[in-house]
């Protein structure tokens, strides 16, 4: 096992949210630097056909785990009981995370609010309070947070999805305080615009309000974001990339998007 992420050959990567989109994207790009793949999500069938995948293309190993991040005692006894071989984790990507509805704070969902909460905040908090230790025990690691525009800017309607990544900023900036006498690293990476799964679960299912979030113009991939997250754990040791807020190019802010009309 190499002792940094350098040379990613070996190196043991826990990736939450590891079924789609950029946690996907994530174990592609690590499988394809010979890493080793601890693969966490909600969904079983969609792990296994990533593992098998995987295999196929790079013969990567994988340690698949079934899990709700916002389940604290879950969380705590599927990661804490990781079998020996796989105890060593060079690199946690803290991806998990949703956002649900776009109404004004006050008629917004008690249910909404609670599941972004619950998955974007406290299962960040849940998972990094397991594994974490574990890094500083073995004397390396790096953190990557997966944040947002959103927790830089509040946009309209987007009040607490953007508290919650505001959060996730505070947390990452805490966390790199308190880990600043150990050779652990903490980052974030900020996306804007991405096209994923991320706004049919925002309007509940609703493809067609969902696609019309990446109409005329060209939104990131995860791949785009998926890039900016191998190269925060491939840095010398002594590189810590802090924080990567990474863009469209037709996209300035969170609210200003260029839309070129056919």
């Amino acid at each position: 096992m190499k002792k940094n992420m350098t040379n990613p050959d070996r190196s043991t990567v826990l990736i939450t949210g590891a079924s789609s989109g950029i946690g996907m994207s994530c174990a592609l790009k690590f499988a394809e630097k010979g890493a080793r793949l601890i693969l966490v999500a909600r969904r079983k069938d969609r792990l296994n056909a990533l593992a098998t995948r995987l295999k196929k293309l790079h013969q990567t190993e994988s340690l698949i785990i079934t899990l709700d991040v916002r389940d604290r005692r879950a969380v705590v006894k599927k990661l804490s009981r990781l079998p020996a071989a796989w105890n060593n984790i060079d690199v946690l990507v803290n991806n998990a995370g949703l956002s649900r509805g776009l109404e004004k704070l006050y008629v917004g969902s008690f249910e909404d609010w609670e599941e972004m909460i619950d998955t974007n905040v406290k299962g960040l908090l849940f998972v990094s309070r397991t594994i974490i230790p574990r890094m500083v025990a073995q004397g390396r690691g790096t953190i990557i947070n997966i944040g947002s525009i959103a927790g830089h800017e509040v946009y309209p309607g987007g009040n607490v999805y953007c508290a919650s990544k505001h959060a996730v900023d505070a947390l990452t900036k805490g966390l790199r305080l308190d880990l600043v006498d150990t050779p652990l690293r903490v980052c974030t990476v900020d996306p804007g615009l991405v096209e994923t799964e991320f706004s049919i679960v925002r309007f509940h299912g609703d493809a067609q309000r969902a696609k019309q979030t990446y109409q005329n113009m060209t939104p990131l991939t995860p791949d785009d974001v998926a890039d900016a997250v191998l190269f925060c754990a491939t840095r010398p040791p002594h590189v810590q990339l802090a924080e990567i807020v990474i863009l469209p190019t037709a996209q300035a802010s969170t609210t200003l998007v260029h839309r070129v009309q056919h």
